[in-house]
């Protein structure tokens, strides 16, 4: 009951990949300040509300929501408003579009974060208090629901070690799991963004974004095709013994990362980048080498309009390459879509809808960048604040909603938009309550532990030599490039 990317067509259509939106809703997204500010130690260890409080990037949030509107349209409409699913799909894949919007916004928000603290161990921190509160909410109630028969474990309880160790670090879907909840699919491709990002910003190479945007997607083109799908589970290990192995080296290479310095601490960083990389390209599940490829490609695109924005790389650079990377991933869809052995029309119809997919994640992202300093309504930014949950949670409610026997019963079109509407307006208020009593005061939490952990050890902030342009964001391109 998620979107549907490119899957193999021998698999039975129920059991496929299905899948939802990505972390972008999990991201910060608070006005970054110019890679050169340099704050003190004592800056570091207080609270932000010492130097001024930022403001929220609404659009963000904007684009959020209406990101997972469209995810929890391609989910729901599998039980309502079949009929408009019909026709929409037709041309469409809006569960697609949402999760690519999603990835773009990731993508521009996240390594801005990373930059923004400086600090490798604070960024970590306040992934770890962002992420896993929810997430292991989520797990929990999937778990309840199964033991009320509301829902199910999707083949997890079948070897609940393997699947402990392929969930640990949310990175399921290059670790043979069967993804609980089954939208945590995307969080795996993020994870593997946050640690690739991390070694090279302890590299001091990170800026160079769009070369990154461009070798993913010639990468998806030329040998996304070639790579194998869940290779090491198959051929190698068991998805146990990945699992374990796995997150052990990614555990190592993360707290190298964040504990050491110098030269340790780039080579822990490498290491954990370098085995997710290789899960990505032999060991991914439900979706193909190209399309990981093709994720991580978004993702740095994104980071590669941040830096425009910012006035670290120009415009019209930017611009361009952004098509060019577009224009690249959609071709490997439309290539590597040939060898899937799909009949003639639903090759027609696939491509069709991956290409409308990608061209409109790309304007909408585009018109909302473009209209950053509009004002939006709270209730449209509000949909974006709480929209992580909405992203965790709703598959668990359509579980409990489709438990019930009258909702397999045909009704008539009135009465499933009514029941849409109160889906979603339930949906809204669960999110909003576990956004309040859940993400946020962790999310402060993280924020002290960071701010403990400088008072304690001092900042590990990694020297940049870099700095960011003094020019406003839409001076063009009169400094040398380096995005």
């Amino acid at each position: 009951m998620c979107l549907n990317l490119v899957r193999n067509p021998t698999v039975n259509m129920s059991k496929q990949g299905e899948v939802c939106a990505g972390d972008a809703s999990m991201t910060d997204s608070k006005v970054v300040p110019s890679a050169s500010e340099s704050p003190s130690a004592s800056q570091l260890t207080q609270p932000p509300a010492a130097a001024g409080t930022p403001s929220r990037l609404a659009w963000l949030d904007l684009l959020r929501g209406i990101a997972a509107l469209f995810v929890v349209f391609d989910h729901l409409s599998y039980y309502l408003l079949q009929h408009v699913r019909a026709e929409v799909y037709n041309w469409f894949d809006a569960g697609n579009y949402g999760v690519f919007v999603f990835f773009i916004i990731s993508g521009y928000i996240v390594p801005a974060s990373l930059e923004r603290k400086g600090s490798v161990r604070t960024f970590w921190v306040s992934r770890l208090f962002r992420l896993y509160p929810l997430y292991l909410l989520a797990v929990g109630i999937a778990v309840v629901l199964y033991f009320v028969h509301f829902g199910s474990l999707r083949g997890e309880g079948a070897d609940p070690e393997a699947s402990f160790f392929s969930q640990l670090l949310m990175m399921s879907n290059v670790l043979g799991g069967e993804n609980l909840p089954n939208v945590v699919w995307s969080l795996s491709y993020e994870m593997v963004f946050y640690l690739l990002i991390t070694a090279l910003f302890i590299a001091r190479v990170h800026k160079r974004s769009s070369w990154y945007a461009l070798a993913f997607a010639v990468a998806a083109v030329a040998i996304g095709g070639l790579l194998p799908q869940a290779y090491l589970i198959h051929n190698v290990a068991t998805p146990r013994l990945i699992a374990v192995l796995a997150d052990l080296a990614v555990l190592a290479g993360l707290a190298f990362a964040v504990v050491l310095r110098g030269m340790s601490r780039l080579l822990g960083a490498a290491m954990a980048a370098v085995v997710a990389i290789a899960l990505l390209a032999f060991n991914g599940g439900w979706i193909w080498p190209w399309e990981a490829l093709s994720i991580l490609a978004l993702m740095f695109t994104g980071t590669m309009f941040y830096r425009a924005e910012q006035g670290q790389y120009p415009w019209r650079r930017a611009i361009a390459i952004g098509v060019g990377v577009f224009a690249l991933i959609i071709a490997a869809g439309l290539w590597h879509s040939h060898a899937l052995g799909m009949s003639a029309h639903a090759e027609l119809l696939w491509e069709r809808k991956w290409v409308s997919a990608f061209a409109l994640a790309g304007l909408t992202f585009g018109a909302g960048l473009a209209l950053r300093h509009v004002r939006w309504p709270r209730p449209l930014t509000w949909l974006g604040l709480i929209s992580f949950s909405v992203y965790l949670l709703h598959p668990l409610l359509i579980e409990s909603y489709h438990h019930f026997s009258w909702t397999r019963l045909h009704h008539p079109f009135w009465l499933q938009v009514l029941l849409a509407a109160a889906f979603l307006a339930v949906l809204i208020a669960v999110s909003s309550v576990t956004y309040l009593l859940v993400e946020r005061p962790m999310q402060k939490v993280g924020r002290r532990v960071g701010w403990w952990l400088d008072a304690q050890f001092g900042p590990d902030r990694v020297p940049d030599h870099v700095p960011a342009s003094p020019e406003p964001a839409l001076a063009g391109g009169s400094r040398p490039p380096a995005g």
